[in-house]
């Protein structure tokens, strides 16, 4: 080979190192830099849903296909360099087109920052007005709630012997998850209710024993006695007196029939069970009870017409109205009427008592 020929391929030999040399030092640069570099994308937000289980090499493929990344195995091989790639959360993620790499994997080591709220439900509330406080808060829709509260096999699955979840659905002041799935949300209200009626059983086991056996009653009839008291006591000193009253009627021989005779019973027959009477059709919520409802035998929530507690809680009792159930007063009234101003007047017989509605309702 003459000197000439050495001298070319020499330069060529060199040229192409030192291209090499450059597109490695190129790529080493970008290697280095990218997971600094902003995409080149939009900063509109692009839903990413994460599953569980989702495998590192799926996940990359999918910010790639959203938009989100343009070199998936790269950022496979920075989340490996970094060690991160059994480490990412599922959830539904917001991201951007113009987010680093590093952003966007920080993001999901994070997981979905949840939103969540607080609800408080006041006592003595039926589930359809529970269910509207919840939807409001945007929680869950009021239709899916109710829906699932009226499911036999839910209901089920949680011991509840009943048409519906009413009665327990504790009230009680809730942080919820925006949105949450409606089994999540009534699951924690029956959880909350069991934690406080096993503290009332452990506190007050003779007394609960006596109703179960004085009354028949099961647990489930103490909870819709406790319903009837947490819609007649407006004050909270007069709930053992009135639960003490309820008792008597159903218990004492002198008293017949034995009706409890409680306006908010109808109330809940008109309004919350799917079959509703005649008498509750013709009924506006809105106004008064009249006759028609009142002398309705068809509504089995009617209290004036059918002896003995109504088919289930007619509303969510809290942890006093409970108490006052399992503890009444002992005192002997059958009777009392509203003053107006949230108390009542207790009346022994029934001559008593008309006189009193004579002063405080004629």
């Amino acid at each position: 080979m003459s000197k000439r020929s050495f001298r070319i391929a020499l330069l060529v030999v060199l040229a192409t190192l030192c291209a090499a040399g450059v597109a490695v030092a190129f790529v080493a640069n970008r290697a280095l830099t990218y997971p600094e570099t902003p995409h080149d994308g939009t900063a509109e937000a692009v839903p990413v849903p994460v599953a569980p289980g989702m495998s590192f090499p799926r996940i990359a493929s999918l910010l790639a296909d959203r938009g989100i990344i343009d070199r998936p195995r790269w950022f496979r091989l920075y989340a490996m360099q970094r060690g991160v790639t059994t480490k990412v959360r599922s959830g539904d993620y917001v991201l951007r087109g113009n987010m680093t790499p590093r952003e966007v994997l920080d993001t999901l080591l994070a997981g979905v920052q949840e939103e969540t709220v607080r609800v408080t439900i006041p006592e003595g509330l039926h589930m359809l007005e529970i269910f509207d406080i919840i939807a409001r808060a945007g929680v869950a829709p009021a239709d899916e709630l109710e829906k699932l509260a009226r499911d036999p096999t839910f209901l089920s699955g949680h011991g509840i012997d009943g048409d519906t979840a009413d009665g327990y659905l504790f009230p009680d002041t809730y942080q919820f998850r925006v949105p949450s799935r409606p089994d999540e949300v009534l699951g924690a209200m029956i959880e909350q209710h069991r934690l406080v009626w096993d503290r009332i059983r452990r506190q007050s086991p003779r007394e609960i024993d006596q109703l179960h056996r004085r009354l028949g009653w099961t647990d489930r009839d103490i909870l819709t006695m406790a319903a009837i008291v947490e819609k007649e006591a407006a004050v909270a000193a007069e709930r053992p007196r009135i639960a003490q009253v309820f008792i008597n009627r159903l218990t004492s021989p002198s008293f017949q029939p034995r009706t409890l005779d409680t306006d908010p019973t109808i109330r809940y027959g008109c309004m919350v069970p799917l079959s509703k009477s005649e008498g509750c059709r013709k009924w506006d919520p809105s106004q008064r009870l009249r006759r028609a409802q009142l002398d309705d035998r068809d509504n089995p929530y009617n209290t004036y017409q059918h002896e003995g507690l109504p088919p289930g809680p007619i509303c969510n009792p809290g942890e006093a109205a409970l108490t006052a159930t399992v503890k009444p007063d002992g005192s002997n009234y059958f009777y009392f009427v509203a003053r107006n101003d949230g108390t009542h007047v207790f009346s022994r017989t029934r001559q008593e008592h008309e006189r009193a509605v004579d002063q405080y309702q004629r």
